[in-house]
């Protein structure tokens, strides 16, 4: 089911419901990678999408206008996922079925560095950000993207520019996260994640990393990868129900952020 949150074409969430029901399903927000390009679409997360609703989330598979021919950039990009999570909070209000109090932001790459820039004003009340973006001016300096950035942010962006569109420069958050990341990612190095972890942390954030020996870039969004299996395993089961279908609480693992 799709859903506009806006008049643009790219400003719309593909919806899934959960596939089994123990009451109102905890929310997944799915935010793509594909350095904010319009070559890349939400397709890329139908994957961890379709694995999330079988096991009994709700799944908000966002798009967002994106660089190139789309009308995205900084910060039309970011403004188009905090449209989509508002939405959200209105749709729990009018919808029964949406537990508020469980949503978690899934995003890989780019999209999960608008995951960190828009969870703390939002329902999002953890975030977990798969080979994420945290560095800007890093990602321009090495080239990273094939140039990506510059078409993001604009030519010549000023400090101020870099430090507020980067996630690293934004820290504390106030928001838990899970941080995974393969060790043979080529696309966004290892070195971003495990210096952004630091920071995080250092600033305050209850940060989980996750590092994944021999795992490279598109793992992470791979629903058989070890990467995959280590988020499911974090999140925990969504719960079984007794015989009045009211949810019971499972034994969950660590709450994300928490090791």
């Amino acid at each position: 089911m799709a859903t506009a949150y806006g008049e643009h074409s790219s400003q719309i969430v593909h919806r899934r419901d959960p596939e089994v029901s123990s009451g109102p399903a905890p929310v997944a927000v799915l935010l793509h990678g594909g350095w904010w390009r319009d070559l890349h679409d939400a397709r890329l997360m139908d994957p961890l999408a379709r694995d999330l609703a079988a096991a009994g989330w709700a799944v908000w598979n966002v798009e967002y206008r994106r660089t190139g021919a789309d009308g995205g950039g900084w910060p039309q990009s970011v403004d188009d996922v905090a449209r989509a999570l508002d939405l959200l909070a209105e749709t729990a209000e009018r919808e029964e079925g949406l537990d508020l109090s469980r949503v978690v932001a899934v995003g890989h790459s780019a999209g999960g560095h608008l995951a960190l820039l828009t969870a703390a004003a939002s329902p999002v009340a953890s975030v977990v950000a798969l080979a994420p973006i945290t560095d800007l001016r890093r990602c321009a300096e090495a080239g990273l993207g094939e140039g990506a950035v510059e078409p993001f942010l604009g030519a010549d962006p000023s400090p101020e520019e870099y430090a507020e569109s980067s996630p690293l420069h934004r820290l504390p958050l106030g928001i838990p996260q899970l941080i995974v990341h393969g060790d043979a990612d080529q696309r966004v190095p290892v070195e971003h994640s495990r210096d952004y972890v630091d920071a995080a942390r250092l600033a305050g954030d209850p940060v989980d990393y996750r590092e994944i020996p021999g795992e490279d870039h598109f793992a992470v969004v791979d629903p058989t990868s070890v990467a995959w299996r280590t988020v499911r395993e974090v999140l925990g089961p969504v719960g079984a129900a007794d015989a009045k279908g009211r949810a019971i609480p499972p034994d969950r693992p660590a709450p994300i952020g928490a090791r």
